[in-house]
């Protein structure tokens, strides 16, 4: 009975990103794209273009510009991320048709402002569908076989392509259009990330000290953290000696340092930034389904 509740969890939860997502991403493209003829990658971005253009309805351009990529997808990766990217892909355009009194309704004067806005709501749009292993088709299919193949995030594939795409758009409206766009993509990749990772930053420390076990007690007593001891050896001494691997939320950091320095003023640390830290201490039984 607990296995059927985790997948009825994670199923729901699952669409129900997608499904936000894809209103958000859609909302900022009829607010704030279409306003200013600001550029988008990938199919999105072609789609836009032939708006401009001919005055083409982007969720109907959408929809068969990404029939041939539904073929990749459907070679190239799982059954589950096939039909969640089929699923995902055509909520998207029914999400613009949804959202496209947003056109005729909103207007932001100040360029910058869109564009802030529209990187913004589209970053986290496309964060909350990447989650969850989905894509909104197009070019994230390329980005998804870029990274099962090649292990190049979705988002770093996704700028490159939208830049060229963009090198191409400033050649039919102009530079200026062409400029902010290339903010706003800029924006959508970093705030994209930022959702990917989250925001509750963690670090881990290696800590090469000639008093192990005292820092190492310290820390799980004062810190109530986890140490882990990794065995290593001075290549110029040919001394042994145990290496303490810990991984701290970033508020305890300066606790942290405090406690090495107290127990070995000379003792030697690196501190690096950690993502996605999963397991005991870090996440909750549910956010590892």
């Amino acid at each position: 009975m607990s296995f059927i509740k985790k997948y009825l969890y994670r199923f729901w939860f699952k669409y129900i990103m997608i499904i936000l997502g894809c209103f958000c991403m859609a909302a900022s493209i009829n607010a704030f794209y279409l306003q200013h003829h600001f550029l988008s990658g990938g199919i999105s971005g072609i789609a836009l273009i032939l708006y401009y253009l001919f005055g083409l309805p982007v969720y109907l351009t959408n929809i068969i510009l990404n029939i041939p990529l539904y073929v990749v997808a459907y070679r190239h990766f799982s059954r589950s991320f096939f039909v969640s990217t089929v699923f995902c892909s055509l909520f998207f355009s029914v999400a613009l048709k949804a959202t496209d009194f947003l056109i005729a309704t909103s207007y932001v004067p100040d360029q910058l402002l869109s564009c802030l806005a529209a990187g913004i709501f589209n970053g986290i749009g496309a964060a909350m569908v990447y989650r969850v292993g989905a894509s909104s088709g197009g070019t994230d299919i390329i980005g998804f076989m870029m990274t099962k193949y090649y292990n190049i995030s979705v988002s770093v594939t996704n700028f490159v392509l939208g830049t060229l795409l963009l090198v191409f758009g400033a050649f039919l409206y102009g530079i200026t259009p062409a400029l902010y766009s290339l903010i706003l993509f800029f924006i959508t990749f970093k705030i994209t990330n930022v959702f990917m990772v989250g925001f509750d930053y963690k670090k881990s420390l290696l800590i090469i000290t000639d008093e192990p076990e005292v820092i190492a007690a310290s820390i799980m007593k004062e810190a109530d953290r986890g140490v882990t001891y990794l065995y290593g050896e001075g290549a110029y001494t040919k001394k042994e000696r145990k290496v303490l691997f810990v991984v701290v939320k970033l508020t305890q950091l300066a606790k942290i340092k405090r406690l090495i320095h107290e127990a070995d003023p000379m003792a030697f640390v690196i501190v690096q930034d950690a993502n996605d830290v999963l397991g005991r201490g870090f996440t909750n039984p549910q956010q590892n389904i």
